[in-house]
């Protein structure tokens, strides 16, 4: 009996939620975890410490990507997504039980590393994996609307992680937080991952994908992303991801420090402005992709890159500001562009690749681009705050990252209307050819 419709949104989007709740627990967990894994007389040091850390498993992720991602292309995404949320799981509550440096020395941070790059492993074959499953099960119609509806629930996580913290503090206290109650979330995030797991365990192959195999016997994945077709996907991928990258890990992984380092906002205040901007990221990406379906993908991004590129020195100057108000216009103007861009972009970046190697192609080109750009936003943007004596520095960045993404979108292909199972290079040859024959 076939997997019914719903049960395989969920089992995307349920994977999505439990993967990248373990990664925000890290973001959020940075000012606590660089005081009991990094101690020092320098905190400016110690965060930087903890945000390199973060960036680790972001090192991680090509080769988890490399790896899960062939292997989703020969034996199955649905098998390789139990995978990898296992794998998250354990990496996360890992982090939950680990003694500190003041109980072990430099052993602490070393087993952090560890955990990190498990986790990154781990990262690197789930988002390929459900976003090639989801993609390959929707209507074609209405690819966008799954896609997006999916990456609703991964960014759901940074909310829930948020009003978790706020939970806790409120209860016990920051004092009782900060001496070991931060393990909670960790913890918790071990016990979730058996959710996931229960969740994924039995649901069905797209058929797009098992037709794709039955058609193809001589399979070669990697072989094939590297072909001219898989290259020219792997750099168009490059040339729409960023801005989403960019701005994503410094709203989820740098704002909370920032507010509190900088905007000197009490935690509890810098959580829940954060938390209301995630929602409204979350609220605007499935209308952008139910958007992208209807008016393209390429139009969407560039409205989305485009608000970025206007409004992100801006909102880093409000973020700045030492209020909750300016703390949360700031933020929601960042999630608004980030939701709008982000709801095409995530389902244009699947459909560059075929189904033969759409996997191993995306993994590959995905988790190294979000490993450069993504993975090291926070500290880039700790840095350059550093380094130019400003505050404001991480606005600059993103803009210029967003300039840079919205003139380049403009040379990709539009996928709304792309065939999964061949390249969209067939699919502008075969368009091309309709309107030659309709001229004559």
């Amino acid at each position: 009996m076939d997997t019914p419709p719903w049960r395989k949104l969920m089992a995307g989007s349920v994977g999505n939620l439990v993967e990248l709740y373990d990664f925000a627990v890290f973001g959020f967990s940075v000012p606590i975890l660089s005081a009991h894994f990094f101690p020092g007389n320098d905190r400016s040091a110690a965060l930087l410490s903890t945000f390199a850390v973060f960036a680790v498993a972001f090192v991680a992720r090509p080769l988890g990507g490399l790896i899960f991602g062939s292997m989703a292309d020969r034996i199955g995404r649905v098998k390789v997504m139990a995978i990898t949320v296992c794998l998250m799981a354990l990496g996360t509550a890992i982090i939950g039980v680990l003694p500190t440096y003041a109980e072990i020395g430099m052993a602490a941070p070393i087993m952090l590393v560890a955990c990190r790059l498990l986790q990154g492993l781990a990262l690197g074959g789930e988002t390929t994996g459900s976003q090639s499953y989801i993609v390959e099960s929707a209507p074609d119609n209405r690819r966008g609307q799954w896609v997006s509806f999916t990456q609703l629930f991964g960014q759901l996580p940074n909310a829930i992680v948020a009003v978790l913290l706020i939970a806790v503090q409120a209860f016990a206290g920051s004092a009782a937080y900060e001496g070991g109650l931060w393990r909670i979330p960790f913890l918790a995030g071990g016990v979730i991952g058996i959710v996931g797991f229960w969740i994924r365990r039995n649901v069905d192959e797209p058929e797009e994908f098992k037709q794709a195999t039955r058609a193809t016997e001589d399979r070669s994945p990697l072989r094939d992303a590297f072909h001219a077709d898989g290259i020219k996907a792997m750099l168009r991928l490059l040339m729409i991801m960023p801005v989403y990258f960019t701005g994503a890990y410094i709203l989820f992984g740098f704002m909370y420090t920032f507010l509190v380092r900088v905007a000197k906002l009490e935690p509890t205040t810098a959580l829940i402005s954060n938390a209301i901007s995630v929602v409204v990221l979350c609220s605007v990406m499935p209308l952008a992709g139910i958007l992208s379906d209807h008016i393209g993908r390429k139009r969407v991004m560039s409205i989305g890159a485009a608000w970025l590129m206007l409004t992100a020195y801006p909102a880093i100057h409000f973020a700045a500001s030492g209020t909750f108000a300016g703390a949360l216009l700031g933020q929601v103007l960042i999630g608004i562009g980030l939701g709008v861009n982000g709801g095409a972009s995530y389902v244009a970046a699947v459909e560059f690749f075929p189904t033969k190697f759409r996997a191993t192609g995306h993994a590959i080109s995905y988790q190294i681009t979000v490993a450069v750009l993504g993975g090291t936003s926070p500290f880039i943007a700790a840095y350059l705050s550093r380094l130019l004596d400003t505050p404001f520095a991480p606005g600059i960045y993103l803009a210029f990252i967003s300039a840079a993404c919205l003139i380049a979108t403009q040379f990709v292909p539009e996928t709304r209307s792309v065939r999964l199972r061949t390249s969209v290079e067939s699919s502008i040859s075969d368009s091309d050819r309709t309107a030659l024959q309709k001229a004559r």
